[in-house]
């Protein structure tokens, strides 16, 4: 049930203490799933759908038979009960515990990343600010590097391949690390943010860096209607794919368009404009111009391929937009 608009009211403090969880655990051994919701206060399809499935589990229409599910329908009390993306900072970046947690959300995670890695597989319920279809990012493919080593890619493309979504994205921490490569290297970018590659962490990279895998799933935009309920099919979806309940598996929605992120651009002041108000994976042609910068340079595709994440209102020497093209990974 959504909670009233005075429950989520700014400024609300009452209900952020503590960060309810949801355990159920089977007899017989299998996987430790997590699902979370409202990693990002405003994003509240994943929790609908999570309290939907806790309601299930009451009335008996759920039975998990092997291993266990842990459901956290708010990641992020503060920010939800303020109806904002956060409270005092990202949760979803530089997620790590901290010896001496500074603000909100450091507390927080010095209680998410420990569950976190209690378990093997993470589902990361989200949503988006423009209209666009549901998509799913994964991981690095296998690999022993230094940035993100990583040795679930198989298991992870399964799971991503059922959740409902047609578009799945990959290339996050390599393309964000070079990014901060690029911002460093603007040292006199007024306003630049010189953080490191970790601030690019967020939940599911937590999981991968104690040995278990996790997607990300941005299940709608933020007011659709339809997004709890496409929320609660990838749940119920999940925990039958990894065997924890006896039902059916539903087959993947359809061909899967598989993208990988592979630019990151930021704006450098405040007069750089987009060439027209591009949503997130809209098509643009090899040389078509995204963007013109205030002294007169363009941002033009360098191949066929896609603006993702365009975001009209950064702050100069944030990031503006991502490019991405089709991924050499296909699920």
């Amino acid at each position: 049930m959504k909670e009233s608009q005075n429950s989520r009211s700014p400024g609300a403090t009452r209900g952020t203490r503590a960060l309810p969880v949801h355990r159920f655990m089977a007899l017989e051994p299998g996987p430790r799933l997590i699902v979370t919701g409202a990693v990002h206060g405003n994003e509240i399809a994943g929790t609908e759908a999570i309290r939907r499935v806790l309601a299930e589990f009451e009335r008996d229409e759920i039975e998990i038979v092997r291993g266990a599910v842990t459901l956290v329908p708010v990641c992020n009390p503060l920010a939800y009960r303020r109806g904002t993306r956060m409270g005092d900072r990202n949760l979803n970046r530089r997620l790590q515990p901290a010896a001496e947690p500074a603000v909100y959300e450091d507390r927080i995670a010095n209680v998410l990343c420990p569950l976190l890695a209690e378990h093997d597989v993470l589902l990361d319920l989200h949503s988006f600010r423009t209209p666009g279809q549901p998509f799913v990012m994964r991981g690095p493919a296998d690999n022993d590097g230094p940035l993100e080593p990583f040795r679930h890619a198989e298991a992870e493309a399964r799971l991503a391949a059922h959740l409902g979504a047609r578009r799945v994205v990959d290339g996050w921490m390599d393309v964000y690390a070079a990014g901060v490569a690029a911002r460093r290297r603007r040292a006199l970018t007024p306003g630049a943010v010189f953080e490191d590659p970790a601030y690019g962490v967020g939940t599911t990279e937590y999981i991968r860096s104690t040995g278990g895998y996790g997607v990300t799933l941005e299940c709608g935009q933020h007011d659709d209607p339809k997004a709890p309920a496409f929320a609660w099919r990838a749940i119920r979806n999940a925990l039958a794919l990894l065997g924890l309940v006896d039902e059916p598996v539903q087959p993947p929605a359809g061909p899967l368009e598989c993208l990988a992120l592979v630019e990151v651009h930021d704006r450098f002041a405040e007069d750089d404009r987009f060439e027209r108000p591009w949503k997130s994976f809209d098509p643009v042609a090899a040389g078509e111009r995204i963007a013109l910068r205030a002294d007169g340079s363009e941002l033009c595709a360098p191949v066929d391929g896609y603006v993702v994440f365009p975001d009209a209102g950064a702050q100069p020497g944030h990031e503006w937009f991502y490019f991405a093209r089709p991924s050499d990974r296909p699920l």
